[in-house]
């Protein structure tokens, strides 16, 4: 009798009171299993983790079928401690937000991973999301919320009632720091949907203490949006003392990529880093001046997106990947913000490239002269600015110029961007900075560029590295026109 009230109270199916199963003879109870356990203990899980990880099972917490290959292979590395002790964790996690229950058990015996080595424990004291204003704002807003060790991601997509237009692009994403670590959903989307519709908020977790990193970032469903966010919530005090920094995010979609050899073209760099990587778009490459046969030993890797972009910089950076038989060096490209559409539609000055290493600065002032006045035409190297005095005599020349044939080689042109006039003004008033172009770490020039105060000296033309002068400024600080 008391096994049959026992099967009951476990399936949920009782009648009566439940029963305390710790008074239960367990020399005589009977020990229930799913139709999963056998396959359990076929897969090679020890007899008591089998065990302790059917009756998630039978509780209802998870079921076989969440759960893939890899996960039960991974949970086999750890002793039969370890692995009972990863599962009371996953019990105790709260998964009612959890779309991937795989990957999150993945996540919990990572961290648990995590925790050995730093010699710490699970603190009891921990305070997660007040559960109940979270359910109140899932109900009026209709977004889902899918939860991770690493993150808590809200929407993405949001209900078509929200928004049903097509997938934001750049320049809809901020980025929200100081947030206080015990804060949650249920205070920052009212804040920020008062700027516009939200397309996702992603809250990043430390799994270790299950509190919050401290930084968001949030996706709108207009740029718009965006810009009002940051408007509205730069600065805003969202608790007592507390005040949050916002700003647009850039999502940075290009890495740059090292030791390549100066024989492959496009096309070749394209078909191989494809066989090894996913959502490759483009590659940018860039041709040695006196030999355009040859490119100069690195190039760009353009992807759809900033997710494809880190999952191939973390595949080529493992060392596992070979390209042409060698292993590369890769880096993050740094993200160039669009200037502003009004001070872009003022420009006057092309950037032209591509150019033989025969095209002379007078070549350049014949070809382009014919279409308006000229200020000036500088050339460096394989490139060049050629400033107009008007901006209809700029167009006039882009349209008509752009992949035309110029002493054997078909350029490519472009309208300048400007340098920020905030920065301009900067350094005006500063007066103190020399100009130098940045080596890579390979040896390779790169088109970045390096600012140094006196009494550095940096002799004309000579190209620098980090590591010989003290007191480098970024790469954005540039004094020229840059693509």
């Amino acid at each position: 009798m008391a096994t049959d009230q026992t099967t009951d109270h476990v399936n949920g199916n009782s009648t009566e009171e439940p029963i305390d199963i710790t008074e239960v003879d367990t020399t005589t109870a009977e020990v229930i299993h799913s139709d999963n356990f056998q396959t359990l203990l076929d897969a090679g899980l020890p007899q008591k983790v089998a065990e302790k990880l059917d009756a998630i099972y039978i509780a209802g917490l998870v079921s076989h079928s969440d759960l893939d290959e890899r996960a039960i292979e991974a949970l086999k590395e750890f002793n039969e401690e370890g692995a009972l002790q990863v599962l009371l964790e996953f019990k105790e996690s709260d998964l009612s937000h959890v779309q991937n229950k795989s990957a999150f058990l993945c996540g919990v015996m990572k961290t648990y991973r995590q925790r050995e080595k730093q010699g710490t424990k699970v603190s009891d004291s921990t305070k997660g999301p007040d559960e109940a204003k979270i359910k109140a704002l899932l109900d009026r807003t209709i977004y889902t919320l899918d939860v991770t060790t690493g993150q808590r991601k809200y929407g993405g997509p949001p209900p078509e009632s929200v928004y049903s237009g097509a997938q934001p692009t750049i320049g809809t994403e901020i980025f929200v720091g100081k947030i206080p670590r015990d804060l949650f959903e249920d205070e920052l989307v009212p804040l920020f949907e008062k700027a516009g519709p939200i397309w996702d908020l992603r809250l990043m977790m430390d799994p270790l203490s299950g509190l919050n990193r401290g930084y968001a970032f949030v996706t709108f469903c207009t740029k718009e949006a965006a810009s009002e966010a940051v408007n509205l919530c730069n600065n805003h005090e969202i608790r007592p003392g507390k005040h949050i920094g916002v700003c647009i995010s850039v999502a940075n979609n290009r890495l740059f990529v090292g030791s390549i050899p100066k024989s492959k073209t496009k096309e070749q760099i394209v078909e191989e880093f494809a066989k090894v990587t996913e959502g490759l778009n483009d590659v940018i490459l860039y041709h040695q001046p006196d030999d355009k046969k040859k490119n100069r030993g690195f190039c760009f890797l353009e992807y759809e997106d900033h997710k494809t972009a880190a999952q191939a910089r973390r595949r080529l950076m493992s060392g596992k990947v070979k390209v042409w038989g060698n292993v590369v060096t890769v880096e993050w490209a740094d993200p160039i913000e669009d200037p502003d559409p009004e001070v872009m539609a003022k420009v006057k000055v092309l950037f032209v490239r591509n150019l033989a290493n025969s095209v002379t600065e007078e070549i350049l002032e014949k070809s382009f002269g014919q279409f308006g006045k000229l200020e000036r035409v500088k050339k460096l190297k394989d490139y060049a600015f050629v400033h107009f005095d008007e901006r209809d005599a700029a167009v006039k020349a882009l349209a008509q110029m752009n992949g035309k044939v110029l002493e054997g080689e078909r350029i490519d042109i472009v309208f300048a961007k400007p340098p920020d006039q905030k920065r301009k003004e900067h350094e005006a008033l500063q007066n103190i900075f020399f100009c130098a172009p940045l080596f890579m770490s390979h040896g390779q020039e790169s088109d970045l560029y390096l600012i140094f105060k006196p009494p550095t000296k940096v002799v004309s033309n000579q190209f620098v590295t980090c590591a010989e002068y003290n007191g480098c400024r970024p790469y954005s600080e540039i004094l020229t026109y840059r693509l």
